[in-house]
């Protein structure tokens, strides 16, 4: 899916800007036609004339070409590029990306760019790790950049990969996947569709609850990919601290009450919805209104189950709408995905298990068998925005 199509590849100064020259030659094996814009500081670590001879293109560097008067027009970049792709991206230009600091010509292409941007970030560990780091990345992906990390890609997991750039055949394989799920793809234009996510807590007393491990990485994921398809979305979120693009309606809740009520409310105006969210399925009987004190050595809770929302939404489903569910399981994986299936009236179920390792819960990665009616598929692992196109892929199949 890349024949054709028009990369601007952004190439800042990192150790890894030798490996832009992969990038450029896997492009161009695959039909793509490469225009470079690299950093002052990219050219101390990749000369122009090496890139320019894999592209058959001059590289652009500075605003003046000449000291003529003759510039390089950003903007006519911005119009011109089906996609632009920064690799390798240093904490500097994410840190520059994220607040609009236009000072070299990379940033100011970057900043009009009317195309979608990925960005495979390259700095070592503790840089990555950084609070300052993390808000700069989290603000790109608000405002609609694709990151394209090894623990979230198609191969590598595990903190290990944190920091390193994704390898090149890999980055050029997400684009390759992105247009080929996206190409000109509203398949869900029209439609509403409402996405849970996250975990509950359920209050203990004032500074305690009752929780689970869940991130909602995989609901966000989903609710982005419904939008991009150009789906009005509604998002239930339960307390996470992820956050979404401008046109995603969301709703951020605590607890499995307010999370039932608001999808209650809000589903039967639904084409659609899939109930990705990890609800906790019991909460406590009472709730004290001040701190527990430590008495003795024993504490014993009473519990009291929780709605089943999405039995709740399958019991009143209307016809022509249809519902997603999700099943994690630790045993007997597709006997009890299938049983959920069937006993809450869902039209397809995405079973993943905890046997998996790396995937599921605090994981930018997930393994999944897509259930339904008419049989299964099972996808090997990789990051939750890629299994998000497949889920929504197989959504939107069912709902023509």
């Amino acid at each position: 899916m890349l024949k054709g199509k028009k990369i601007v590849l952004g190439i800042t100064g990192s150790i890894a800007a030798y490996k832009s020259c992969l990038i450029i030659r896997e492009l161009i094996k695959q039909g793509a036609e490469v225009q470079v814009v690299i950093t002052p500081a990219g050219k101390e670590f990749i000369t122009p004339i090496t890139l320019s001879a894999l592209t058959h293109k001059p590289v652009i560097s500075e605003f003046f070409s000449q000291r003529d008067g003759t510039w390089n027009s950003h903007v006519d970049l911005g119009l011109w590029a089906d996609a632009m792709l920064i690799a390798p991206c240093t904490a500097s230009t994410l840190g520059k990306m994220a607040n609009g600091i236009a000072d070299n010509m990379l940033i100011t292409t970057y900043l009009s760019m009317k195309a979608p941007v990925f960005v495979a970030p390259a700095m070592d560990l503790d840089m990555c790790a950084h609070p300052s780091t993390q808000r700069n990345i989290d603000r790109l992906v608000e405002i609609g950049n694709h990151i394209i990390e090894p623990a979230s890609g198609f191969l590598a997991s595990g903190l290990e990969g944190k920091g390193r750039m994704e390898e090149p055949e890999n980055i050029v394989a997400y684009l390759d996947r992105f247009f080929e799920k996206h190409n000109d793809n509203q398949s869900l234009r029209g439609k509403k569709i409402m996405i849970t996510a996250g975990p509950t807590y359920e209050k203990i007393d004032p500074v305690r609850f009752i929780g689970n491990y869940s991130s909602g990485k995989m609901g966000f994921a989903l609710a982005e990919e419904c939008a991009w398809r150009g789906a009005d979305v509604t998002l239930i979120a339960g307390p996470v601290s992820m956050s979404c693009s401008k046109g995603i309606k969301r709703i951020d809740v605590e607890s499995c009450e307010e999370m039932y009520n608001a999808a209650m409310q809000a589903f039967p105006e639904m084409d659609a919805a899939i109930m990705c969210a990890a609800v906790a399925d019991f909460r406590p009987a009472t709730v004290a209104d001040k701190k527990i004190k430590r008495e003795g050595d024993d504490l014993v809770l009473t519990l009291k189950p929780n709605h089943d929302i999405a039995a709740a939404l399958g019991s009143m489903k209307k016809e022509g709408q249809k519902l997603v569910g999700f099943a994690l399981e630790t045993d007997h994986e597709m006997q009890n995905a299938d049983k959920k299936l069937a006993k809450k009236n869902l039209d397809m179920i995405v079973l993943n298990s905890l046997r998996n390792e790396g995937t599921c819960f605090r994981s930018d990665d997930n393994q999944i068998v897509i259930i339904s009616k008419s049989g299964s598929e099972a996808f090997p692992k990789a990051s939750k925005k890629v299994l998000a196109i497949d889920i929504v892929e197989a959504l939107s199949k069912l709902m023509k």
